[in-house]
């Protein structure tokens, strides 16, 4: 069964040696920040609660994430593809024809059935509602690098829905504590948080939201995962951990937000109330230089009786963010293959931040096919946002960057096979970009090429052993060494 929680989800760190409780009092101004990337930089470290945190009755969790094997067991999958395979199925399937075929077909519907998201009356994050006595400063907010403008909620799950459609997104994006009551809301233009308050700007009137700090661990992934446009977050949860997620309505807001909750901060955005944001020590291993962006008023809080506050920090890669982002990689590969079918694999890096760099192997059947799939990807959500492709042949291993950087250098000609596209939409956190949100794109062809794409010398044959040698070596492996 799927968690239910974040505290049943800590309960099973613990029982799995994945936790450490820190006892010692620490300081949520910058401490808590820097044990957390010491121990995320050596790898493989345990995820920490910290029990008693100067100034407040709340315990913070971090590093929650920050290993694949908390990944696997955080969504109960050793294949993460298999997401995006439940997501495919849907896309594809067909109701079948004749009374037979469609009673054959009643198991697989209700199974589907359980993926959409369950209404109930209360639950956990009612234990504790506040209104007029709400404050922002209730919690235990993290200050990351002393560069930082201040103190920023970053892994509040900020719930929205669109304007005429009524799907609800959930989008993870930074926020900036300004007092009790106000906050800054950093929702970059291409995020969909963003599409709907734009909407809502162009009509003169203020977007609801919700942020919700701590839920279960397939809810907090869905609410980072680009899924595809047009599909509700709760039933992307519910697919990913194939259970629906118990909704309770806000008090103050018309919005649902994860019953099972820990902390729920309703409220709305005003487009008529901008304030400077920033600066930020961001995921790229660079402080986001301050800018305007819109402001959260907070209208009321319903939280557990003894909420755990979930947190992570950014900063030069590789951090926990990487371990998420490896998991989409992932479970969206199915979906890129759907579009793409040469596609055989997908691999982004982590040191590349995620919008970086990405990898491709493709099987190869005509001339110019890298850079078809690269354009097909560009058009493809939020990897219009990626700055740079690599397309490898299928053989080549994209998750081993010795194999990618030995295909670039024997597959690759510089001027023949680098594609730049300039003036096109870039990541807003990329610190390279001539200007905010624009930039260039370059792409690689590291695919063998053949006489069509202009390759007129002899194809040279790869170096391979022979079957017979492999064979008699691997019959004998033991004996050299005894």
């Amino acid at each position: 069964m799927p968690f239910e929680s974040l505290g049943e989800y800590v309960q099973a760190l613990e029982g799995a040696g994945e936790l450490r409780r820190i006892k010692a009092k620490v300081r949520a101004d910058l401490e808590v920040a820097e044990i957390m990337r010491r121990l995320m930089y050596k790898k493989d470290q345990p995820a920490v609660l910290f029990e008693n945190v100067e100034g407040s009755q709340m315990q913070i969790l971090g590093n929650a994430f920050g290993t694949m094997k908390r990944l696997e067991m955080a969504l109960e999958s050793t294949d993460f593809t298999d997401i995006g395979k439940r997501i495919v199925e849907l896309t594809r399937m067909k109701m079948p024809s004749g009374m037979l075929n469609k009673l054959k077909m009643l198991p697989k519907l209700s199974e589907i059935g359980e993926y959409g998201p369950k209404y109930v009356d209360s639950g956990p994050v009612t234990e504790v509602t506040e209104t007029d006595k709400a404050s922002l400063n209730s919690m235990p907010v993290l200050k990351s690098f002393a560069g930082d403008a201040g103190r920023f909620i970053t892994f509040g799950m900020t719930v929205t829905k669109h304007p005429e459609t009524d799907i609800r997104n959930l989008g993870v994006y930074r926020v900036q504590i300004i007092d009790d009551r106000h906050a800054s809301m950093h929702w970059q233009t291409h995020k969909r948080g963003a599409q709907h308050y734009r909407m809502l700007k162009e009509q003169g009137k203020k977007i609801e939201a919700a942020i919700v700090i701590g839920a279960d661990p397939a809810t907090a992934f869905s609410a980072i995962a680009p899924v595809p446009e047009g599909m509700d977050k709760y039933l992307f949860a519910g697919i990913t951990r194939k259970k629906g997620v118990k909704l309770v309505k806000c008090k103050t807001v018309d919005l649902e937000v994860p019953a099972n909750a820990e902390i729920v901060l309703e409220g709305y955005v005003d487009p008529n109330d901008m304030r400077m944001e920033g600066p930020f020590g961001d995921h790229t291993g660079y402080y986001t230089p301050a800018e305007p962006f819109p402001t959260f008023t907070l209208t009321g809080i319903m939280r557990r009786s003894n909420p755990i506050y979930l947190t992570t920090v950014v900063g030069k890669p590789v951090l926990e963010d990487a371990y998420i982002g490896k998991v989409i990689e992932r479970s969206f590969l199915p979906l890129i293959q759907m579009f793409h079918p040469e596609v055989a694999d997908f691999s982004m890096p982590g040191a590349g931040w995620f919008q970086g760099l990405a990898i491709i192997s493709i099987k190869k059947q005509y001339p110019g096919q890298a850079k078809k799939v690269m354009m097909g990807l560009w058009g493809m959500g939020q990897l219009a946002l990626t700055k740079m492709f690599i397309v490898v042949d299928s053989d080549v291993n994209v998750h081993d960057m010795d194999d990618v950087v030995w295909a670039v250098t024997t597959r690759a000609d510089a001027a023949r096979d680098t594609m730049i596209i300039g003036n096109a939409p870039t990541d807003t956190l990329d610190p390279a970009s001539p200007l905010v949100n624009l930039g260039s794109k370059m792409g690689i062809d590291a695919t063998q090429k053949t006489r069509e794409e202009g390759y007129m010398r002899e194809i040279q044959q790869l170096a391979v052993v022979d079957d017979a040698t492999k064979a008699l070596v691997d019959r004998r492996w033991k004996e050299y060494f005894t």
